[in-house]
């Protein structure tokens, strides 16, 4: 699915993507500036996260808890340096967990990825608009 979108309109984007993600482990590709976050803050209010959602840039995973009290998991990679030092906070055990991991920067742990990960590309095609690419 590839959706070429304003900003204003992220929340309609954000229903038409929801029931295409069939895993539970969704990396984030995009520049910086590219909507990353707002967009992994939009899917969690979607699913009735009623937390702040922030970027974890410095705690590298941040904890949601969804409508039924299911945990969202929110990974910012962009400064893992090794993929030692993903397994060393136990990343693998959030992303074989089977909830819900959003991963900012996953190219930083690409190889501790489940094979069924879905990627969502942003790309900046504006000020004030995005592509959203889901694959």
């Amino acid at each position: 699915m590839i959706k070429s979108y304003a900003l204003n309109e992220i929340e309609t984007v954000v229903k038409e993507i929801l029931p295409l993600l069939k895993s539970n482990v969704i990396r984030f590709k995009g520049e910086m500036g590219a909507g990353k976050t707002t967009l992994i803050q939009i899917i969690c209010a979607a699913l009735g996260v009623q937390d702040v959602v922030s970027s974890p840039t410095f705690s590298l995973i941040n904890e949601y808890q969804d409508t039924v009290g299911e945990s969202i998991y929110h990974f910012d990679c962009y400064r893992i340096e090794s993929e030692d030092e993903a397994l060393d906070f136990g990343a693998e055990e959030y992303l074989y967990s089977e909830n819900l991991c959003l991963i900012e920067w996953a190219e930083n742990i690409a190889s501790l990825l489940p094979e069924d990960t879905q990627t969502i590309e942003l790309e900046k095609t504006g000020t004030h608009t995005r592509t959203l690419t889901l694959s």
